[in-house]
């Protein structure tokens, strides 16, 4: 009796894309991320990947989509809410965190392409995710200040940098330290340090 094989549905098909772009950027290198590899790796031939993307950028542009409603909306809506700074701060860092954990090859797609490309809007929408995540960020700690939990004299703006680049350590941890890494241990001794700089001496 022939096995009947279950037909993925568009969307499925598209998740399924994304993902390998981000596995193959992040065990692999940009360098390997052609179309016609990625067609090899997802199983479909280019033309039937072509069905679903008219073109790589359109790829990347909905990966960027995603991180716009998976990330970045659910960030303003930690933020926003009406827990502790110090509830709001825990989770916003976690959230962030486990979001880039799994979404392996994610910040070095996106700031690859808008470098290399030298791709306008790209650079525009990078920006935009760049400054949605300072300026939560930010709120919650001047929330904190505000309470007089934290250290009304934290330069806030520079203390939103420093966070900012942690992202960028995570991913090189990643990338050097595969076996001994450990995203959770890594996701507390950023807090850790975040709130040490913020508590008031």
């Amino acid at each position: 009796m022939a096995i009947k094989r279950i037909r993925k549905t568009g969307d499925e098909r598209r998740k399924e894309i994304k993902q390998c772009i981000l596995d193959i950027v992040f065990t692999e290198g940009m360098h390997k991320l052609s179309t016609r590899y990625l067609a090899q790796k997802v199983g479909l031939s280019e033309g039937a990947l072509f069905r679903h993307y008219p073109n790589k950028m359109a790829m990347i542009e909905d990966i960027i989509g995603d991180v716009k409603i998976e990330m970045i909306d659910y960030l303003k809506d930690i933020a926003e809410n009406n827990k502790s700074p110090r509830e709001r701060l825990d989770e916003y860092i976690s959230f962030t965190l486990d979001y880039l954990y799994h979404k392996k090859g994610i910040t070095l797609l996106l700031f690859t392409e808008a470098s290399y490309q030298n791709d306008e809007g790209l650079k525009q929408t990078m920006n935009t995710i760049y400054r949605l995540q300072k300026q939560y960020f930010t709120k919650i700690v001047l929330d904190g200040i505000a309470q007089g939990i934290w250290d009304d004299t934290i330069d806030v703006e520079n203390l939103a940098r420093l966070y900012m680049g942690i992202p960028v350590t995570l991913n090189i941890e990643m990338i050097l330290n595969p076996k001994a890494f450990d995203h959770k241990i890594f996701c507390n001794q950023m807090k850790n340090i975040i709130l040490k700089v913020l508590t008031k001496k």
